[in-house]
């Protein structure tokens, strides 16, 4: 996979991914996932593909008195950001498909909006399954399809239209997990029984049109792929294109539906 299509990025994206992506768009599933976990005083919680943090410090809130969390991620620049925002939780450097941690070391284990990213996802699957004890819950946030996803859609669309796919293709990478089935039988070959999905609409806010570009475009992995002449190209023509997207006072709203996948260690 190159870094598109495993959502790596610079310590640049990951500082704008924080300021801006987080509060638009993942910062309100961080209790949805943590809640799906059944994340309490005491536990010990492992957070996978932490990013910068938002659903590793929602958890982190939880756990007191007397419990701890760890966030773990691939990727230096999020964990950068992620140690300056919470320098009390432990960050870890390391892979989804092979968690540095011994057999049932933790009460919960939780990703959200990684699971599309990893190299091997049902070797992933088996980890986050692995580390956790009998009797502790998983839960894992993928995206909804493309096709169910307006804004993004939109953005797609223009991308294609604009640069071509191997740029429009790092747009629909975080929606490749988005059919129920195909997520289902993902996890049953991870060896995850008893598994539940729920499907929940989330809402995507943004100050404006430019805000959402600029935070699609220079917080993400589209940074590396869209130079300063595309970019102004872009934002000019999102300007008459994402008109539908505005609410009356410019602001920019659209749905932003999910799957959380849950299940309890038997």
């Amino acid at each position: 996979m190159g870094v598109s299509a495993t959502g790596q990025v610079s310590k640049a994206a990951a500082d704008i991914y924080e300021e801006f992506f987080v509060p638009a768009l993942f910062h309100e599933w961080a209790p949805r996932v943590a809640d799906a976990a059944g994340i309490g005083p005491g536990q010990r919680v492992l957070d996978v593909a932490c990013g910068t943090g938002v659903l590793t410090r929602e958890a982190a809130g939880r756990v007191q008195p007397g419990g701890r969390v760890t966030g773990l991620d691939r990727n230096e620049g999020m964990l950068a950001v992620a140690r300056r925002m919470a320098p009390g939780i432990e960050w870890r450097i390391g892979m989804a498909e092979a968690l540095p941690f011994e057999d049932g070391a933790f009460d919960a284990v939780v990703s959200q909006f990684g699971l599309m990213f990893f190299d091997d996802r049902v070797k992933a699957l088996r980890e986050m399954w692995r580390v956790l004890k009998t009797g502790g819950d998983l839960a894992v946030a993928v995206w909804d399809s493309l096709d169910n996803s307006p804004g993004y859609a939109a953005v797609t669309r223009l991308l294609q239209r604009l640069f071509g796919a191997e740029v429009a293709d790092a747009m629909r990478a975080p929606f490749v997990l988005g059919d129920k089935r195909g997520l289902r039988e993902l996890f049953a070959k991870a060896g995850i029984g008893g598994a539940s999905l729920s499907s929940i609409t989330g809402r995507a806010r943004f100050a404006s049109i430019d805000a959402w570009v600029h935070t699609d475009v220079k917080g993400w992995t589209l940074a590396g792929l869209i130079d300063d002449q595309q970019y102004e190209r872009l934002l000019k023509a999102a300007q008459s294109e994402f008109k539908s997207f505005m609410t009356a006072g410019g602001e920019v709203e659209f749905m932003s539906p999910a799957h959380i996948v849950s299940a309890r260690k038997g």
